[in-house]
Protein backbone atom coordinates (compact mmCIF):
# COMPACT_ATOMS: atom_id res chain seq x y z
CA UNK A 1 0.00 0.00 0.00
CA UNK A 2 1.38 3.42 -1.22
CA UNK A 3 1.42 6.36 1.35
CA UNK A 4 0.93 10.32 0.40
CA UNK A 5 3.27 12.52 2.33
CA UNK A 6 0.54 14.55 3.36
CA UNK A 7 -0.89 11.24 5.25
CA UNK A 8 0.73 10.34 7.95
CA UNK A 9 -0.08 6.85 10.38
CA UNK A 10 -0.89 8.28 13.08
CA UNK A 11 2.47 6.46 15.26
CA UNK A 12 4.15 8.64 13.15
CA UNK A 13 2.19 11.87 13.80
CA UNK A 14 3.15 11.27 17.34
CA UNK A 15 6.66 11.02 16.50
CA UNK A 16 6.92 14.19 15.00
CA UNK A 17 4.86 15.91 17.84
CA UNK A 18 6.83 14.16 20.68
CA UNK A 19 9.90 15.05 18.57
CA UNK A 20 8.69 18.68 18.47
CA UNK A 21 8.03 18.92 22.08
CA UNK A 22 11.56 17.60 23.02
CA UNK A 23 12.99 20.69 20.66
CA UNK A 24 10.70 23.07 22.44
CA UNK A 25 12.18 21.50 25.58
CA UNK A 26 15.37 21.77 24.97
CA UNK A 27 14.75 25.67 23.65
CA UNK A 28 12.48 26.81 25.92
CA UNK A 29 13.77 27.73 29.00
CA UNK A 30 12.42 26.51 32.32
CA UNK A 31 12.29 29.39 34.79
CA UNK A 32 11.66 26.94 38.13
CA UNK A 33 14.98 24.87 39.23
CA UNK A 34 14.40 21.25 38.72
CA UNK A 35 15.44 19.62 42.77
CA UNK A 36 17.37 16.95 40.38
CA UNK A 37 19.11 19.37 38.24
CA UNK A 38 23.59 19.01 37.98
CA UNK A 39 25.61 22.04 37.94
CA UNK A 40 25.86 22.10 34.40
CA UNK A 41 22.10 21.81 33.98
CA UNK A 42 21.47 24.80 35.75
CA UNK A 43 24.24 26.39 34.15
CA UNK A 44 22.39 25.77 30.75
CA UNK A 45 19.44 26.76 31.98
CA UNK A 46 20.33 29.99 33.14
CA UNK A 47 22.17 31.09 29.57
CA UNK A 48 19.00 30.15 27.67
CA UNK A 49 17.45 32.45 30.47
CA UNK A 50 19.44 35.38 29.45
CA UNK A 51 19.47 34.56 25.60
CA UNK A 52 15.29 34.96 25.80
CA UNK A 53 15.52 38.10 28.22
CA UNK A 54 18.04 39.34 25.71
CA UNK A 55 15.76 38.50 23.25
CA UNK A 56 13.09 40.30 24.70
CA UNK A 57 14.35 43.73 25.41
CA UNK A 58 15.94 43.80 21.60
CA UNK A 59 11.70 43.22 21.15
CA UNK A 60 10.94 45.77 23.60
CA UNK A 61 13.45 48.15 22.03
CA UNK A 62 12.03 47.44 18.74
CA UNK A 63 8.86 48.32 20.26
CA UNK A 64 9.58 51.70 22.12
CA UNK A 65 11.37 52.96 18.75
CA UNK A 66 7.84 53.16 17.04
CA UNK A 67 5.87 54.05 19.90
CA UNK A 68 8.89 56.99 20.31
CA UNK A 69 8.14 58.10 16.55
CA UNK A 70 4.70 57.95 17.02
CA UNK A 71 4.44 60.35 20.04
CA UNK A 72 6.88 62.89 18.41
CA UNK A 73 4.07 62.91 15.35
CA UNK A 74 1.22 63.24 17.91
CA UNK A 75 3.51 66.31 19.45
CA UNK A 76 4.03 67.73 16.02
CA UNK A 77 0.48 67.33 15.13
CA UNK A 78 -0.99 69.13 18.35
CA UNK A 79 1.24 72.55 17.23
CA UNK A 80 2.62 71.75 13.47
CA UNK A 81 4.09 74.50 11.72
CA UNK A 82 5.01 74.05 8.07
CA UNK A 83 8.42 75.80 6.13
CA UNK A 84 10.52 75.29 4.05
CA UNK A 85 14.32 74.02 4.34
CA UNK A 86 17.21 73.10 3.34
CA UNK A 87 19.18 69.62 4.08
CA UNK A 88 23.00 70.55 4.33
CA UNK A 89 23.78 67.26 5.31
CA UNK A 90 21.96 63.80 4.41
CA UNK A 91 22.75 60.35 5.60
CA UNK A 92 20.64 57.48 5.88
CA UNK A 93 20.17 57.56 9.40
CA UNK A 94 20.41 61.10 10.27
CA UNK A 95 20.11 64.57 7.91
CA UNK A 96 20.63 67.92 8.99
CA UNK A 97 18.57 71.06 7.94
CA UNK A 98 18.35 74.36 8.22
CA UNK A 99 14.71 76.08 8.22
CA UNK A 100 13.54 79.45 9.00
CA UNK A 101 10.11 80.10 10.95
CA UNK A 102 7.30 82.61 10.02
CA UNK A 103 9.00 84.75 12.42
CA UNK A 104 12.15 85.13 10.73
CA UNK A 105 14.14 83.11 13.23
CA UNK A 106 16.61 80.22 11.79
CA UNK A 107 16.68 76.98 13.03
CA UNK A 108 19.13 73.88 12.44
CA UNK A 109 17.37 71.12 14.32
CA UNK A 110 20.02 69.36 16.66
CA UNK A 111 19.35 65.81 16.28
CA UNK A 112 18.26 66.62 12.64
CA UNK A 113 15.42 65.67 10.84
CA UNK A 114 12.81 63.05 11.74
CA UNK A 115 12.47 60.37 8.32
CA UNK A 116 15.59 61.24 6.38
CA UNK A 117 15.19 58.87 3.96
CA UNK A 118 16.11 59.34 0.30
CA UNK A 119 17.14 63.31 1.02
CA UNK A 120 20.51 64.45 -0.74
CA UNK A 121 22.24 67.62 -0.26
CA UNK A 122 21.21 70.94 -1.16
CA UNK A 123 17.48 69.94 -1.29
CA UNK A 124 14.81 72.22 -0.67
CA UNK A 125 12.23 69.97 1.56
CA UNK A 126 9.20 70.71 3.20
CA UNK A 127 8.90 69.61 6.99
CA UNK A 128 6.29 69.80 9.48
CA UNK A 129 7.63 71.04 12.80
CA UNK A 130 6.49 71.61 16.37
CA UNK A 131 5.76 75.04 16.88
CA UNK A 132 6.94 75.07 20.87
CA UNK A 133 10.38 73.11 19.87
CA UNK A 134 11.44 73.39 16.62
CA UNK A 135 13.87 70.98 17.67
CA UNK A 136 11.52 68.48 16.62
CA UNK A 137 10.97 68.39 12.76
CA UNK A 138 9.83 65.43 10.37
CA UNK A 139 10.12 65.70 6.70
CA UNK A 140 6.35 66.27 5.25
CA UNK A 141 3.92 64.06 4.67
CA UNK A 142 6.03 61.44 6.50
CA UNK A 143 5.25 59.54 9.70
CA UNK A 144 5.83 56.96 12.35
CA UNK A 145 4.54 54.22 10.05
CA UNK A 146 7.60 54.27 8.18
CA UNK A 147 9.13 53.05 11.45
CA UNK A 148 7.45 50.16 11.95
CA UNK A 149 9.39 47.97 8.98
CA UNK A 150 12.81 48.85 10.48
CA UNK A 151 12.02 48.40 13.75
CA UNK A 152 10.59 45.08 13.13
CA UNK A 153 13.51 43.62 11.20
CA UNK A 154 15.31 44.38 14.39
CA UNK A 155 12.93 42.14 16.28
CA UNK A 156 12.61 39.48 13.82
CA UNK A 157 16.69 39.42 13.50
CA UNK A 158 17.05 39.57 17.38
CA UNK A 159 14.39 36.70 18.01
CA UNK A 160 16.74 34.30 14.52
CA UNK A 161 20.11 34.99 16.28
CA UNK A 162 18.35 34.13 20.18
CA UNK A 163 17.11 30.98 18.34
CA UNK A 164 20.36 29.92 16.77
CA UNK A 165 22.14 30.83 19.97
CA UNK A 166 19.46 28.34 22.03
CA UNK A 167 19.65 25.78 19.29
CA UNK A 168 24.46 26.21 19.78
CA UNK A 169 23.37 26.29 23.29
CA UNK A 170 21.26 22.80 23.69
CA UNK A 171 23.60 21.22 20.95
CA UNK A 172 26.72 22.27 23.35
CA UNK A 173 24.32 20.84 26.41
CA UNK A 174 23.63 17.59 24.75
CA UNK A 175 27.08 17.19 23.87
CA UNK A 176 28.35 17.36 27.43
CA UNK A 177 26.02 15.36 28.62
CA UNK A 178 26.83 12.63 25.86
CA UNK A 179 30.72 12.66 27.07
CA UNK A 180 30.42 11.60 30.77
CA UNK A 181 28.31 8.68 29.96
CA UNK A 182 30.66 7.65 27.56
CA UNK A 183 33.24 7.90 30.28
CA UNK A 184 31.38 6.50 32.70
CA UNK A 185 30.68 3.14 29.81
CA UNK A 186 34.04 2.98 29.35
CA UNK A 187 35.40 2.99 32.76
CA UNK A 188 32.89 0.18 33.39
CA UNK A 189 34.75 -2.17 30.37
Amino acid sequence: MRRSRLHCEPSEQDGTVNRLIALGRLLIPRLSRDPNETRSQRVFRRIRIGIVLLACLVTLQSVLLVFGAWRNDRQIERHMGVAEANVLDAGPRRSTIEFVTPDRVTYRPELGVLYPSELENGMRIYIEYDTNNPDLVRVQDRDASLAIIPAGSIAVVGWLIAGAALLGVALCEKRLTRQPAKATAAHQD
